[in-house]
């Protein structure tokens, strides 16, 4: 097992933990499962159920827990999958959207329920254009979206 990062993230599922871990790791590059934990005999669910699976994506270690039904996910907390062009964010957008639900400004849940945050990286510096007029105008496009469109975001800076 490698070091653990000081700080890892844990998502609560239900029962699906196993294969959301699978999931996110056949969608990222440079991503792994690291160690599959089970229940044992005499445990609050029944034995050898995937307790835990360890997981990194693109480098970032998660955890993944089969704790019950008591708690579910909200757009509380997400991640952020900060795309280099406009292709790769609409690849990541489609693939963890399917079976899930669209939300606005680039905020999606996947088939699990968990929220994301798809988007290019230029589209912040469109936010932070020195213009503050064109700043606005990029902030109020983005606002009016479900899928981040840098095109749309560019044409929307550029109107007088």
């Amino acid at each position: 097992m490698s070091t653990l990062n000081k700080i890892t993230p844990c998502l609560w599922f239900d029962t699906r933990a196993e294969e959301a871990a699978n999931f996110y790791v056949g969608l990222f590059e440079n991503s792994r499962i690291l160690r599959v934990r089970r229940f044992g005999p005499g445990g609050p669910r029944p034995a050898d159920m995937v307790l835990t699976v360890d997981f990194e994506i693109d480098g970032q270690q998660i955890t993944a827990l089969n704790g019950g039904p008591e708690f579910t996910f909200s757009e509380a907390v997400s991640l952020q999958v900060i795309c280099d062009s406009q292709e790769e964010s609409d690849r990541f957008w489609a693939a963890l959207g399917e079976g899930g639900q669209e939300s606005r400004c680039g905020w999606l849940k996947d088939r699990f329920g968990f929220s994301w945050q798809v988007f290019p990286a230029e589209l912040d510096d469109l936010l932070d254009d020195p213009d503050p007029a064109r700043a606005e105008r990029a902030m109020r496009s983005m606002l009016s979206m479900t899928r981040i469109d840098l095109p749309e975001v560019r044409r929307a800076m550029d109107r007088a």
